[in-house]
């Protein structure tokens, strides 16, 4: 049976293969990051010219569908742009996940008892989108981190606040340079628009001024970058680092520049900008991790035309984002005893991500954190890596989802929750499996 028989894929047309490809991820009989066939491969199996199924697969790549790179062909998406039943990376009983991203559920504030406080006026078609409390709060925080807040408005979280800002500033077939290895769900973002992916590598500082400077060389008239926690490999800009970006991007002026600070206030590291001051710029802060992921909220400020589009787009479709939630984000961000909290998750998430990097230098294990909720761990095999280190008790997430084009393999393990007595048996174990894997690829 080959694979476009097994998977129904039938068509008559580049448009028909399209939609029947697109079915097929809807229904789940295709799964994300599952390869295709080669282009002559498919089009014998499905009876169509090959110039008439790389058509097709342009068309999939444009809208997000599918991906295509040298040396690892086409395949489906991590995140395609349309609904379908993705199961969730299983967890066998008894098993740690650090996999996910999550903070700790532990130090996350009590929704039940914020909500219980509030006391909401009826809020009415025609008045001001922003709660005044809350706008207050940030232009604070924003400004006390170098960011000039005047112009602000409220986002369904950081990747509603970054795409809002492409929409109102990129078209389809732009150059975007994103951060390599990056976030995944930014990559499927970007890929949905039409936009193409710049690949920037990136160290313990951030992105590589040099790449940076090729990739606006090649065209790239926007850059995503993410100032401190980057997810998946816990860069942060230092000062002299920001200064050498500021320097590369002074020379393309026209450029929009987008920070995605999404660790926010849980952040563990000093917050150096590299927006603010330019022709076109926004940058987005979360409250996701800090005060819960349910709570899809975010700020975002920028330069004035930037966020007038922003705010002009929001207002044809949803208007706002209700204030119910601004309040209650108000109150939580203001309290106290909420503040007190962040400060102690801030700090013990930075101790239990130092205390795994710790051991895992000890053991002879290279690997990367010197911020955030992720430590980044270079291997030569994802697969046979998280499979042993699942069948030890582990369940960690892959980097290929996380990496583009030739950005050498790596896996990404969650701290937030791992527990400072966990944490040698974790580094123990995932020395041992990659000693294994090494023999058996070296045999």
């Amino acid at each position: 049976m080959t694979d476009m028989t097994q998977y129904r894929i039938q068509a008559q047309s580049a448009a028909g293969l399209v939609h029947s490809i697109e079915e097929a991820v809807a229904d789940g009989r295709l799964m994300p990051g599952q390869p295709l066939p080669s282009v002559r491969r498919l089009a014998q199996e499905v009876s169509l010219s090959p110039a008439t199924v790389s058509a097709g697969l342009a068309e999939l790549r444009r809208r997000g569908v599918v991906v295509s790179e040298q040396r690892r062909g086409t395949r489906i998406g991590q995140g395609p742009p349309i609904g379908s039943p993705r199961p969730a990376l299983p967890v066998p009983a008894g098993a740690r996940d650090l996999s996910r991203g999550n903070p700790d559920p532990a130090f996350l504030p009590d929704l039940a008892r914020a909500i219980s406080r509030l006391r909401l006026p009826a809020r009415l078609y025609g008045e001001d989108p922003l709660h005044r409390g809350l706008g207050g709060l940030a232009r604070e925080h924003l400004q006390a981190d170098g960011l000039c807040g005047d112009a602000l408005c409220v986002v369904s979280g950081a990747l509603d606040g970054i795409e809002r800002v492409l929409q109102a500033r990129t078209r389809a077939g732009d150059r975007i340079a994103v951060e390599n290895p990056g976030y995944a769900a930014l990559y499927d973002l970007l890929r949905a628009q039409g936009l193409v992916l710049e690949p920037v590598a990136v160290d313990d500082r951030g992105m590589l001024p040099k790449q940076l400077q090729a990739a606006l060389a090649r065209g790239a008239s926007a850059v995503i970058i993410t100032p401190r926690g980057q997810n998946p490999t816990g860069a942060a800009l230092d000062a002299a680092r920001a200064q050498d970006l500021r320097a590369v991007l002074d020379a393309f002026p026209r450029a929009l520049v987008i920070e995605d600070d999404h660790l926010g206030t849980i952040a563990c590291s000093e917050l150096y900008t590299i927006a603010p001051g330019r022709e076109r710029w926004a940058a987005t802060r979360s409250v996701a991790k800090a005060l819960g992921p349910d709570l899809r909220l975010a700020v975002l400020t920028g330069d004035a035309l930037t966020l007038a589009r922003v705010q002009g787009r929001q207002q044809c479709g949803p208007g706002w984002v209700s204030h119910v939630l601004q309040a209650l984000v108000y109150s939580l961000w203001s309290d106290p005893e909420v503040e007190a909290q962040i400060e102690q998750a801030r700090a013990i998430y930075a101790r239990r991500r130092e205390t795994l990097l710790g051991h895992l230098r000890r053991m002879g294990v290279q690997a990367h954190g010197v911020s955030g909720l992720n430590v980044w761990v270079p291997v030569d095999d994802e697969a046979a890596v998280v499979a042993a280190l699942m069948q030890r008790g582990w369940v960690i997430a892959s980097g290929a989802p996380y990496r583009l084009g030739a950005s050498p393999p790596a896996i990404r393990i969650t701290t937030a929750t791992l527990e400072d007595t966990e944490a040698p048996r974790l580094a123990g174990d995932l020395a041992e499996v990659l000693a294994s894997v090494g023999a058996s690829r070296s045999g």
